[in-house]
């Protein structure tokens, strides 16, 4: 995997539209450089381990039953919390509370969709 790519700068559409607001990604770059401390290749590996472990988490999801979802979707949710995914860290608490609501999978599914999607772009 190439090296991930801070989004720092001001502009980044050819009409000089901002760069959409931290809040608005998937992760919390500033969270991730605090527990990285700065240290942009193991931002990089954390990144990487993090997305192949949500996708794993979502397929055994799938077959599981409440008690392992509810497993599962704790332990997603303390390392989505730990990279600055703050929106998949609050579906994970949806499905926790909800385990077997196909409408919080769903939710669930988009977000680590949308952290996937987003890592893919920064580690180019």
């Amino acid at each position: 995997m190439a090296a991930c790519k801070r989004e720092n700068v001001a502009f980044d559409r050819p009409g000089g539209e901002t760069c959409p607001k931290a809040s608005r990604r998937p992760i919390d770059m500033d969270q991730l450089e605090k527990q990285t401390s700065g240290d942009r290749a193991l931002e990089q590996d954390v990144l990487a381990m993090f997305a192949q472990q949500a996708a794993l988490t979502l397929d055994a999801i799938a077959s599981a039953d409440a008690a392992a979802r509810k497993r599962l979707v704790h332990t997603l949710k303390g390392s989505a919390r730990s990279i600055g995914a703050m929106r998949l860290a609050a579906s994970c608490e949806r499905v926790e509370g909800t385990p077997m609501e196909a409408r919080a999978i769903a939710g669930l599914a988009r977000e680590v969709g949308a952290v996937r999607d987003f890592i893919a772009a920064i580690c180019r």
